[in-house]
């Protein structure tokens, strides 16, 4: 399973290297989960802004490649609203390569109204090396594995519910200490709630594109206003950059300040933040993909045979 860690044919949720996704995916299930691929029907999670011809593909290298009896597409959207049991309301996804707004009502995303931003978890995780190495220029933290940078993101930055306030007194840094392999130790201080910030602020990367708070009110801005209460009444949170300490506070404040600040004062979204947020799109597309009601939903090998692509795009588009 080694090479599965080196293999990153996805890039900000599209995929970039079909020759990497196909020895991925075989790894995968042969090497991983140890399943014979003809015997199992295989539900793909789709990025909300994927180009839909990249379903193609995905019906080629799973009918064709790896030769499965069944497979349907879904939204990631969708699937992490279906893991709370909810199928309308407005999917935050924020995971390692992308972030996403996406309204869905009735299991339908309206793709008119679905925002993105290129700033994930892969990103903060370059972001935190570079502060690392900017605070520490002695200590050769630029050979730092990109898991242990992870790792460190992961156990101790969190969102900042002041920004600018917390960055100019540093009696709110909270400093914490680890240790490296070489027996170096490095403080952790403003870097702690520097590194998640830029999902609030691209600017901090010098992107000029709106945050995720401003994006999020923008797609409940976008639906009609006959759907607007109701989808902002379940916004789910899903992806494991939403797992920050401080993410969902920090998210609601600035939700309800775009909403005070352009004349939606009476919106009030009220975000789900389920524990098992991190693998929320997994555990939606396990629920799904073992109700009764979905066994007629799969597009079988035969009928992929008989109608080829159209088929995909009939069905999933």
């Amino acid at each position: 399973m080694g090479g599965v860690a080196r293999a990153h044919p996805i890039k900000h949720g599209v995929v970039v290297d079909w020759e990497a996704l196909e020895g991925l995916w075989e790894r995968l299930l042969v090497g991983g989960l140890r399943v014979c691929p003809e015997q199992w029907p295989v539900l793909v999670s789709d990025s909300p802004s994927a180009p839909p011809a990249g379903r193609d593909r995905i019906a080629e290298l799973l009918f064709e490649t790896l030769a499965v009896p069944a497979c349907h597409m879904a939204s990631t959207a969708l699937l992490a609203l279906c893991s709370t049991g909810a199928f309308s309301g407005l999917a935050v996804e924020a995971g390692a390569g992308v972030c996403h707004a996406t309204p869905i009502y009735a299991g339908h995303a309206r793709h008119e109204a679905t925002f993105r931003l290129d700033v994930a978890g892969s990103t903060l995780s370059r972001y935190l090396r570079d502060l690392l190495v900017a605070a520490c220029p002695h200590l050769q933290l630029q050979a730092l594995p990109r898991k242990a940078i992870t790792q460190l993101k992961k156990r101790y930055c969190y969102v900042s519910l002041d920004f600018e306030g917390d960055l100019r007194n540093p009696d709110r840094h909270h400093p914490v200490s680890f240790c490296l392999g070489n027996g170096c130790s490095v403080c952790l201080s403003s870097e702690r709630f520097r590194c998640p910030e830029p999902i609030f602020q691209p600017s901090l990367l010098g992107q000029a594109r709106p945050g995720l708070p401003a994006l999020v009110f923008r797609a409940l801005q976008k639906v009609p206003a006959t759907l607007r209460k109701r989808l902002a009444d379940t916004v789910v949170l899903a992806g494991g950059s939403t797992l920050f300490p401080g993410f969902t506070k920090r998210l609601e404040m600035e939700l309800e300040a775009q909403c005070r600040r352009h004349g939606y004062g009476a919106l009030r979204p009220c975000l789900v933040a389920a524990p098992g947020r991190g693998t929320a799109v997994w555990t939606g597309g396990s629920m799904v993909a073992s109700l009764r009601s979905f066994q007629c939903r799969w597009i079988t090998r035969a009928m992929y045979q008989e109608c080829g692509s159209r088929l995909v795009h009939e069905v999933f588009d």
